[in-house]
């Protein structure tokens, strides 16, 4: 049956597989044949919905018919650095990660825009009385302890006259945000299409600050599909018979949120299946939102955030953004 195949392409993943992953050789796309060729993504986080058309491609048969066989990795590492590295062909990430690797001269590119618009920010309990950055004085921070993190908080505060001198910055690491409101810190750094919708089913009275409503320059792509400089170079075909699959799984995701929630839930059982549909049917409107096609990126998107980080020292140096983004595989 199909559903146990692709079970399998999840479940019975190791490292070894990814090790064993390279680039293809030549420059022309292979024909297809009976056998599918093989390729690798990265999963930059556990699945979620934010990888619903992936998983809607694989069931729904759209990269057979594109000649291929997607094998799902949850990264043991960092994507970008194994994409980079020609470990995986294809891999999540997310713009501000890529603009510092192509600074780094890490050859990886932006292939498509999982969701038009960054659906992140800060979420509090309602208690705590945190309804602007300024209401940040005073309180504590529970995250990751990335200099982004810091210069994001104190960029927002600074904005209405706040001291971000007086908030606390706690690293809580992979600690459950929502856990982490409630015993360690005053407020923390969501993706609302997730963790927002987990707390609302959770019952929470809570407070929830969107980047991209305080600072135009911070709604930038998150997450983003990439590939190597060196596939597309040589082997462009392939990269166009992926992407052809994937946003016609993404499309389907859009169109068919109860039937991508099903799909989800069946190829990861242990997850919530009222979290992943609830998820699913918030996310339907925003994976495209008012943007011509599915994975449509910007330059200016680009741009803004480049020059925010060059502003707040992140930077030293705009990248070559032609070379960091395309949208040369979207129909």
């Amino acid at each position: 049956m199909v559903l146990t195949q692709q079970k399998k392409i999840v479940i019975l993943i190791t490292l070894s597989l990814l090790l064993f992953s390279t680039l293809l050789a030549g420059g022309c796309a292979k024909p297809k044949t009976e056998q599918p060729e093989s390729v690798t993504l990265l999963l930059d986080w556990t699945p979620n919905t934010n990888f619903s058309g992936i998983y809607s491609a694989i069931e729904l048969g759209y990269y057979r018919e594109e000649g291929l066989e997607v094998v799902l990795v949850q990264a043991p590492g960092s994507v970008i650095q194994m994409v980079g590295a020609n470990r995986a062909e294809f891999g999540f990430s997310f713009q501000e990660e890529v603009t510092f690797a192509r600074l780094a001269e890490i050859p990886v590119v932006s292939v498509a825009a999982v969701i038009q618009h960054n659906s992140s920010g800060f979420i509090s309990l309602k208690e705590r009385g945190i309804e602007s950055p300024s209401d940040f004085e005073g309180k504590s921070y529970g995250g990751w302890g990335s200099p982004v993190e810091e210069a994001t908080i104190r960029a927002l505060m600074e904005r209405q006259g706040a001291d971000f001198g007086r908030v606390e910055m706690i690293t809580t690491g992979e600690v459950d945000q929502l856990v982490a409101i409630e015993r360690e810190a005053d407020f923390a750094w969501i993706f609302y299409g997730w963790t927002g919708i987990e707390a609302e089913l959770k019952g929470l009275d809570f407070n929830f600050i969107e980047l991209r409503l305080e600072d135009p320059a911070l709604n930038y792509y998150t997450p983003v599909l990439i590939s190597n400089e060196a596939l597309i170079d040589t082997n462009p075909e392939l990269v166009r018979r992926f992407m052809r699959a994937t946003a016609k799984g993404y499309i389907f995701a859009i169109e068919n949120p109860e039937e991508a929630a099903r799909i989800l839930t069946e190829a990861v059982p242990e997850l919530n299946a009222d979290l992943v549909l609830a998820s699913q049917l918030w996310l339907a409107a925003r994976y495209q939102a008012e943007a011509e096609t599915w994975g449509l990126q910007k330059l200016e998107t680009w741009d803004n955030y480049g020059k925010w980080l060059l502003e707040h020292g992140l930077i030293e140096e705009m990248p070559e953004l032609e070379k960091a983004f395309t949208n040369a595989f979207l129909d």
